[in-house]
């Protein structure tokens, strides 16, 4: 995909989630437009930079390092998701790196992190992944487990500001994205990262602060 498309297809995205915004009675700025990136170079993701998009989503620690850090130098504002599953072994870059861990989804990655943070002084704004399907070859902590999960993360120090999901393919999203609402209602959680490209629309009428857009920004992998 060429700059130009690419950052036509930013613009389009930006509207859209204004106009869903708007017809739910929400602020348009109420929603962060999370570009995934995964898979492209920096060549690719530069032009949406310089076209004004700050927040970014990595699914790979190693991936992200090899291209993020010379991009942040040029670009010192934005800010870095680690979206993807985490493996223990990678806290310690993951912390060095990213601004935002919205994939902690079992207590072995909440004490990685928690000791990592404190090791590094880097306090970093944590999502539950929840795992809303039950599917078992997807990471996340089962709804029911959310609770308990939510209060030992905090136990360990780590600062959850928000939750977040993937929907089963074959489902309805709009039933995943309530479920994630509804838990995060009740563990007194503002932050949701819920909708990608084929259903962000559905999630920011129902309450979604994050949308993760990759595909339908920078084409398909």
């Amino acid at each position: 995909m060429s700059a130009a498309s690419a950052v036509e297809n930013l613009h389009a995205i930006r509207t859209a989630i204004a106009d869903s915004a708007r017809r739910a009675k929400r602020a348009e700025e109420a929603v962060t437009l999370v570009a995934v990136s995964k898979t492209f170079e920096a060549d690719a993701i530069r032009p949406v930079l310089e076209a004004g998009q700050r927040v970014f989503g990595e699914n790979r620690v190693q991936e992200a390092q090899g291209k993020w850090p010379a991009l942040r130098e040029a670009f010192p504002d934005l800010e870095l998701h680690l979206i993807g599953p985490l493996q223990s072994n990678k806290a310690k870059e993951a912390v060095a790196l990213f601004d935002v861990i919205e994939s902690v989804d079992r207590p072995k990655i909440a004490e990685a992190l928690a000791a990592e943070m404190q090791r590094q002084n880097r306090f970093l704004p944590c999502l539950v992944q929840v795992n809303t399907g039950k599917e078992a070859q997807k990471a996340g902590i089962l709804p029911e487990e959310a609770d308990a999960f939510i209060a030992q993360c905090r136990t360990l120090g780590l600062t959850i500001t928000g939750l977040m999901c993937i929907p089963p393919v074959d489902e309805e999203p709009a039933l995943h994205f309530a479920l994630l609402r509804e838990i995060g209602r009740r563990n007194g959680l503002a932050v949701l990262s819920m909708g990608m490209s084929a259903d962000y629309q559905t999630a920011v009428a129902l309450g979604a602060t994050h949308v993760r857009v990759g595909s339908a920004l920078f084409g398909s992998r």
